[in-house]
């Protein structure tokens, strides 16, 4: 059943990534700044959603051996962030102290990204600050990955999930 349902979820993760990704060449610089206010949020609040399951998921595998109906449907009870913060107490999971900072990050892309849609684009329209906001979404990516090799220490579950 892991298995399944962790391809499922990475299913999902590259269907949002693929579904984002084409036509783009031509855009005027609002559209190119919108489309830039997307990959942010793609990057931030869908990566979170999608591999806060499957960090889950790995916690429960790595100590149980084995992932259960009950373990799936509670997963799917509680919301990204408390999945986390779920794992962030587990005393077995200790060593994936990177949990806090990932979910700082995601506290100040909530900020920055608590304004209209025509602020945000006006942000993204500066170069700059276009710059920095994605390279603070790959730098969470990192973050993110970083913790999943944490908690997965090449067991196969991990394995299914990053090959």
């Amino acid at each position: 059943m892991s298995a399944f349902l962790a391809n499922d979820i990475l299913r999902l993760w590259r269907t949002f990534c693929v579904n984002y990704e084409a036509r783009t060449a031509k855009d005027p610089p609002e559209a190119k700044a919108k489309r830039k206010l997307k990959n942010y949020k793609l990057k931030h609040s869908r990566l979170l959603t999608c591999y806060s399951a499957l960090l889950y998921l790995l916690a429960i595998s790595r100590a149980r051996g084995t992932i259960g109906p009950e373990q799936a449907t509670a997963m799917i009870g509680i919301t990204p962030t408390e999945r986390l913060e779920r794992l962030r107490v587990e005393a077995a999971l200790s060593e994936a102290h990177d949990i806090d900072e990932l979910l700082e990050r995601y506290e100040r892309f909530l900020q920055v990204t608590n304004a209209d849609e025509h602020t945000l684009i006006e942000l993204f329209l500066n170069k700059d600050a276009s710059r920095a906001y994605l390279a603070q979404a790959y730098e969470f990516g990192d973050l993110m990955y970083a913790i999943l090799n944490t908690i997965g220490q090449h067991s196969k579950f991990h394995r299914l999930l990053v090959v």
